[in-house]
């Protein structure tokens, strides 16, 4: 029989830790794609279908390059605090940070190579 009071049997149970940063932190990135991703779909679908050289040309102006950045950024950053959640809720053990790790690792190289991209296009 053990001799633990309800604060201590509760302890390390339930998000305790970031949950609140991490709620407010989604619900920042939510809005801000919000606005961004109906910004990109009209300045990509105003070029979608284009030659390649009319594409560079457009993408060398400010305004699509830095929305597309933005979009991408927003967006890996979003996908990656989505998948940590999922992965905290459903995994447990070594397994748990592992996958939080790679994940994390995946979702940021996407967004450089994303970043890359749109950098060389407009540069």
């Amino acid at each position: 029989m053990a001799f633990l009071t309800d604060r201590k049997r509760a302890t390390g149970l339930g998000s305790s830790k970031t949950g609140t940063e991490h709620h407010w932190q989604m619900m920042v990135s939510s809005v801000a794609l919000l606005f961004l991703i109906p910004m990109f779909v009209f300045t990509f679908g105003w070029i979608l279908g284009s030659p390649y050289e009319e594409v560079i040309a457009y993408y060398q102006r400010p305004f699509p390059a830095v929305v597309a950045i933005l979009t991408m950024l927003v967006g890996f950053f979003h996908f990656r605090g989505g998948v940590q959640t999922l992965i905290e809720d459903y995994v447990h053990g070594f397994a748990r940070k592992a996958l939080i790790i790679g994940m994390i690792c995946l979702s940021y190289a996407a967004a450089a190579f994303a970043i890359f991209a749109i950098v060389r296009i407009a540069l």
